[in-house]
């Protein structure tokens, strides 16, 4: 007898890997400007604040929160 194959789609929904979280970082500099970064590829929230204080270096203020765009 002949072999049952899997669905196509079935097969490409198992390999896709899990989305990681995207977040937003609100930055003040001491002069009183401010910018918003979006970060990319931080584990968790913690990470996100990590990286956006070693790439700026000293600033003011930073707030993260999560990002709620929609998926691409």
């Amino acid at each position: 007898m002949h072999r049952q194959r899997k669905a196509a789609g079935a097969a490409k929904a198992d390999r896709r890997p899990e989305r990681r979280p995207e977040y937003i970082a609100a930055v003040r500099y001491h002069d009183g400007k401010r910018d918003l970064f979006r970060v990319r590829n931080a584990d968790d929230i913690a990470d996100a604040r990590a990286m956006v204080l070693a790439e700026l270096g000293n600033v003011r203020s930073v707030m993260i929160a999560a990002s709620h765009r929609a998926p691409r």
